[in-house]
């Protein structure tokens, strides 16, 4: 591990991982084998659930060859092999009611999660069955969701049309920048999350907890919510379909899609052929 340039690589999942079904191909499993037997520490850093990171976790074999899950953006990051707690926050308590007003205010659906479950006050609408998509979890209807929510959760996610939650995070920052953060996971997806929740703020934990430098980690990602990873990392790789401003911050670009396993392509380049 020594000679490894890179000594970890941090991967978003949908959109970078995995393909337009949330599946893992097989060319980008293949590669990371061969990159985690050099012994390169692969990190599956997301915006999804623990419970909808778990099924790559297996796929990739973390529980023999190691890795480390970073969930909620790396608002609960565990050691998957050891399960040692790298990092959990969770959201401000007394926020959650007024939260989810802001987010439906603007004509979104807010929603939050159980261990096995989306939360939602409703079963039916587009952009949350896409959340359930993400997480390969069924969504859960209640008639209150703030107070069906009294146990602590990582985040809420507003689910809706991009231009009225641009509109909802303006208004929720201008009153809980304080103690919260909000970012763009995808263009309908918008991430309530407690203060300090960030990937770059979550592979500044893992770089200690692996005693490894920034400079050692590589990361590949396309959306909005990794470009503060992809600019933290000593190499940031964004796949040919991320976004534009994603495109613009990282220092590479695959020549690949997620669908053409454009992370197969990274590891082979800079890990296995370096």
């Amino acid at each position: 591990m020594k000679n490894l340039r890179y000594k970890a690589l941090a991967l978003d999942l949908d959109g970078t991982l995995t393909d337009s079904d949330k599946k893992l191909p097989l060319k980008n499993k293949e590669a990371l084998w061969k990159a985690m037997d050099l012994g390169v520490k692969v990190i599956l850093i997301s915006g999804r659930s623990v419970m909808g990171i778990t099924g790559l976790a297996k796929e990739l074999e973390f529980e023999k060859r190691g890795g480390i899950i970073a969930a909620f953006n790396g608002g609960k990051t565990f050691d998957y092999q050891t399960g040692a707690l790298i990092q959990q926050l969770f959201f401000p308590k007394e926020v959650i009611a007024e939260t989810c007003a802001i987010v439906r205010k603007y004509g979104a659906q807010p929603l939050s999660y159980t261990d096995t479950e989306i939360v939602a006050e409703t079963d039916t609408d587009p952009y949350v069955l896409a959340e359930c998509k993400c997480n390969s979890a069924s969504v859960k209807k209640v008639s209150n969701l703030p107070e069906f929510l009294d146990y602590p959760i990582p985040k809420i996610l507003g689910a809706g049309e991009h231009e009225r939650l641009v509109k909802a995070r303006e208004e929720f920052l201008s009153l809980y920048s304080h103690i919260c953060d909000s970012f763009f996971a995808e263009s309908y997806f918008l991430e309530l999350a407690p203060k300090g929740v960030a990937k770059d703020k979550a592979l500044a934990r893992i770089c200690e907890y692996l005693n490894i430098t920034r400079e050692e980690i590589m990361a590949c990602g396309d959306g909005f919510n990794d470009i503060p990873m992809l600019e933290y990392a000593g190499l940031g790789i964004a796949m040919k379909n991320a976004y534009p401003e994603t495109l613009e911050k990282a220092d590479c670009i695959a020549p690949f899609t997620n669908n053409e396993c454009g992370v197969a392509w990274a590891v082979e380049e800079y890990i296995l052929n370096m």
